[in-house]
């Protein structure tokens, strides 16, 4: 007798649920994208507690406006949502936090940590790049950090990124090559923390 395999709707079903007034299907949505959704609020505001508020209304409005869901990318739809609510959040800051992006870096494991049977000092060494790395990310200007996080962190690719910000590939591409180098040359000052095989001569 064949085992049976458990197929998960696709989003194009999901959404005609939703739309239905179906609310497990949209709780479905919410599953399988929260923790993107969150991860790039998080790494944009620099701060879990707003991360986790604009996830929320992320989806709060997601579910208020699925009726005009007119197809396509589902995942670069919602993302498109978490941007414009980060930014409403952004906008409404009197101040911009203190904490930066390394907060965000260590809980998602961006940078991985040092096997822990490894020397102390290479922890350490391990530790100070990812925060290195979370510095010269904070570093950037929104946009470019934004896209950096989205194409690099989140693993979207150029045409998805270039519909959930709205804008052509030719800028997601210009934002990221930008976004890199700048990176690149931040860390370049602190070549001590780089592996050997990635230091300048």
């Amino acid at each position: 007798m064949n085992d049976c395999i458990a197929i998960e709707p696709a989003d194009a079903e999901l959404v005609t649920r939703s739309v239905g007034g179906d609310l497990s299907a949209f709780n479905q949505i919410v599953d399988r994208y929260q923790s993107q959704v969150y991860n790039v609020a998080t790494r944009t505001l620099g701060s879990r507690i707003a991360a986790e508020d604009v996830t929320q209304e992320t989806f709060i409005s997601a579910y208020k406006a699925i009726r005009g869901f007119r197809g396509g990318n589902l995942r670069a739809w919602l993302l498109r949502i978490a941007r414009n609510q980060c930014f409403d959040h952004l906008r409404s800051m009197r101040r911009r936090p203190e904490s930066s992006l390394e907060e965000a870096f260590e809980d998602t494991g961006f940078v991985h940590p040092a096997p822990s049977d490894s020397l102390p000092e290479t922890q350490a060494l391990t530790a100070e790049l990812g925060r290195a790395i979370s510095r010269a990310i904070d570093a950037l200007p929104r946009d470019q950090r934004i896209t950096l996080v989205t194409i690099d962190i989140q693993g979207l690719s150029y045409e998805e990124t270039a519909e959930a910000f709205g804008v052509s590939i030719g800028t997601v591409k210009s934002r990221l090559s930008r976004a890199r180098s700048k990176v690149r040359d931040l860390l370049a000052r602190e070549t001590e923390l780089l592996p050997e095989q990635f230091r300048r001569v």
